[in-house]
């Protein structure tokens, strides 16, 4: 029996929901991953080090299935290491070929750790399998496999020579460290991988789905939304919002898999929160939040929730997450330990009052370093003052 549009859209989201369990504050990227998949797409994490960037990825490439390949790329990577040593036997006849079992150019689902580190022998193969899905090298012609790949670096390259390079990641995401307000879910999420991570046996979904979904999606009618994608590009060039020809024309493809993923046969206006994720850096992608807030007002997915929200609300989503917190928070009240230790009776739990104490200060710290005096959210404007006094009744 064939699986249909539907029930492959609804498997990939609960394979999603499953790889996002126990992260905080990726889930989003996760979904970026998956968006990208289907979308035929590549995607850039930018992010310090220890935030969790290959974690998500993993996450990410277990709920998809099919081969993965996952490595870190140093100044002194050889080729082979990437994409197979040479074939000694060949060699010996004067034929250079690769042997490719297990490597790369077999890879549907890469993780590139520290990408642009690579010599510019390895960047250029690169530049070929994630352009065309085609591997080159010596007289091995094979084509890949490859859906997505993710390339992960500690900051955007300042070498113009990379920039094309860099280019052929359409989809751009920035990671900052977990705030503070979630430093327990942080630590619960972490102890909880020794154990009980998911497995790909555990994985709903397959590669199967993600072509599925990725047909559909080259299928799709964008007619009705392409002059309000146009628009929105308009109003970022406008904003000098750096957008080439390229990376709006290939949006298109983020949003015909957001609107297939999402369960609808023809593209909406509520599908164009990708084009944020396409903006290349953290500063334009601030800019064009602003510039587009009406147009991703509408943004609405029900398989990638994370990833709408983040794009189309930024810091508007955080302060949403972070008024929750401080609700839940102020509604346990300083003598009740954390909800993880409460009702562990071989833990002994630090002092709560001192643990609240620390968490609402971390909290207003938050409040205070992301929101200028003048433009805090409504929800956080209204839950501030009553963290104020929290802290100065337990100082009393």
């Amino acid at each position: 029996m064939s699986t249909t549009v539907p029930e492959a859209a609804a498997r990939l989201r609960d394979a999603l929901s499953l790889a996002s369990r126990g992260l905080v504050e990726r889930e989003a990227l996760v979904e970026l991953v998956a968006l990208a998949a289907v979308a035929g797409e590549h995607v850039l994490v930018i992010g310090p080090p220890g935030t969790a960037k290959s974690e998500a990825v993993r996450r990410a490439a277990r709920c998809l299935g099919g081969q993965y390949f996952e490595y870190l790329l140093g100044r002194f990577t050889e080729p082979g290491e990437l994409f197979g040593p040479v074939d000694l036997r060949r060699l010996r006849e004067g034929v250079i070929e690769i042997e490719t079992a297990g490597m790369l150019p077999e890879a549907e689902v890469a993780f590139l750790d520290e990408v642009f580190l690579g010599s510019t022998a390895i960047l250029n193969t690169l530049l070929t399998i994630l352009n065309e899905r085609t591997f080159r090298r010596g007289s091995t012609r094979r084509a890949c496999p490859l859906r997505v790949c993710v390339g992960a670096s500690n900051a955007l390259p300042e070498d113009d020579a990379l920039a094309p390079f860099a280019d052929r990641f359409l989809v751009r995401a920035f990671l900052d460290p977990v705030a503070d307000a979630r430093l327990e879910d942080l630590l619960a999420g972490a102890w909880g991988l020794r154990t009980d991570a998911p497995s790909t046996a555990a994985a709903p979904a397959s590669m199967a789905d993600v072509d599925l979904l990725a047909v559909a999606a080259r299928g799709l009618d964008l007619a009705p939304v392409r002059p309000a994608l146009a628009h929105a590009i308009r109003l970022l060039r406008r904003a000098q919002v750096n957008l080439s020809d390229r990376r709006a024309a290939r949006v298109q493809h983020l949003v015909a898999a957001a609107a297939v993923l999402a369960g609808r046969t023809v593209a909406t206006e509520e599908d164009l929160w990708p084009l944020l994720t396409a903006v290349p850096t953290r500063e334009e992608q601030a800019t064009a939040r602003d510039v587009l807030r009406d147009v991703l007002a509408r943004s609405r997915n029900g398989a990638l929730r994370a990833a709408a929200e983040d794009a189309s609300a930024g810091p508007l989503a955080r302060a949403r997450r972070l008024a929750a917190d401080a609700e839940t928070l102020l509604a346990r009240g300083p003598d009740s330990p954390p909800a993880d230790l409460a009702s562990d009776p071989q833990v002994s739990p630090p002092d709560p009052r001192e643990g609240f104490r620390l968490r609402v200060e971390g909290m207003l710290r938050e409040i205070d370093a992301g929101f200028a005096p003048g433009s805090v959210p409504s929800e956080l404007a209204a839950v501030r003052p009553r963290l104020l006094a929290a802290l100065d009744t337990w100082r009393s």
